[in-house]
């Protein structure tokens, strides 16, 4: 059996679809509510909060992902990500069950230096340094031999469904909202992005791939980059209409977020957009070379097509 742990995001609902696609038809879905992506899921309600659910949660499991997410709340990441993350780690030691973690970037220094598996982390502010514990904690285990695990590492998502990123938000939500687009701090700077359907069907392989284990990968993403300025004129050809969008500097994040929780949590993950990210994932490409990665013009038009409809 093969468990997905925090199974009601984007990412568990395209990972459950995958592996019930090309894998086992036996899959149980945790969540506080869990809710059924194909027929065949067993659905299991617990708390990973609670070590003793968690451990329930993962008896009986080959394979075990963990997908959760929580609001962007730095207090709430703080006093309940790490407390996560040991509970799912020492529940998959006990059931001697292999243990994938979806992992982001948010530890990887905030510059344009190319963001490879062996990149160090340099955390700065509040939930970047929350995501470096789970990642140190859960490296500890492989590099103890205590576990066998592997972390899939993606950088900020695009795409259908209920995909949440500050490119879906700012972009293409906007756009069914007939509002304005909105760029942070620089339309110039490249941008990488992983398709969410992407991220989930690489996971899925990593996770079925015995010789996988024990290592970082980089998930796989369309290497020809684009600025905001590029991806707005893709979406704008799509659309056949010239969509007008505003750079927000830097100033005006800071204060609205005097004013606003959610700019306040915000405020950490800009600096991010003042430089070209580099996310490179070439190891993951040469070891699975018959993946198919979904350009940006191919997903965009998915989303124009969705938006539409």
């Amino acid at each position: 059996m093969q468990t997905i742990l925090g199974a009601n995001g984007q990412i568990a609902e395209e990972l459950a679809r995958d592996l019930c696609k090309n894998y086992t038809t036996d899959i149980r879905l945790v969540s506080r509510n869990p809710k059924k992506v194909n027929e065949t899921d067993q659905l299991y309600p617990a708390n990973l909060l609670d070590a003793q659910a968690t451990e329930k949660a993962v008896e009986g499991s080959d394979i075990a992902y963990l997908t959760v997410g929580l609001p962007m709340d730095s207090k709430m990441w703080e006093d309940q990500f790490p407390i996560m993350m040991k509970n799912v780690i020492e529940a998959c030691k006990k059931h001697k069950c292999k243990l994938v973690f979806f992992d982001n970037t948010y530890m990887y220094a905030k510059t344009s230096a190319p963001q490879t598996e062996e990149s160090r982390f340099e955390p700065v502010g509040r939930k970047s340094t929350v995501r470096a514990i789970m990642a140190e904690l859960l490296l500890n285990e492989i590099n103890n031999k205590s576990l066998e695990a592997v972390i899939c590492r993606a950088p900020e998502f695009y795409g259908p469904g209920k995909t949440q990123s500050i490119t879906n938000t700012l972009v293409f939500e906007k756009i069914k909202e007939h509002k304005k687009l909105i760029v942070p701090l620089r339309e110039d700077t490249k941008r990488t992005l992983i398709w969410t359907p992407d991220a989930s069907r690489a996971m899925a392989l990593i996770g079925n791939t015995p010789d996988a284990y024990n290592q970082t990968w980089h998930l796989p993403c369309d290497d020809n980059r684009l600025t905001y300025k590029e991806l707005i004129k893709l979406v704008s050809e799509g659309y056949h209409q010239n969509f007008d969008y505003t750079v927000v500097k830097m100033w005006k994040f800071k204060l609205g977020s005097l004013f606003n929780k959610q700019l306040q949590e915000l405020k950490e993950l800009l600096p991010r957009y003042k430089y070209d990210n580099i996310f490179i994932s070439d190891k993951f490409k040469k070891r699975f070379p018959d993946f198919k990665t979904t350009t940006y013009q191919e997903g965009v038009t998915v989303m124009i097509n969705e938006n539409k409809g």
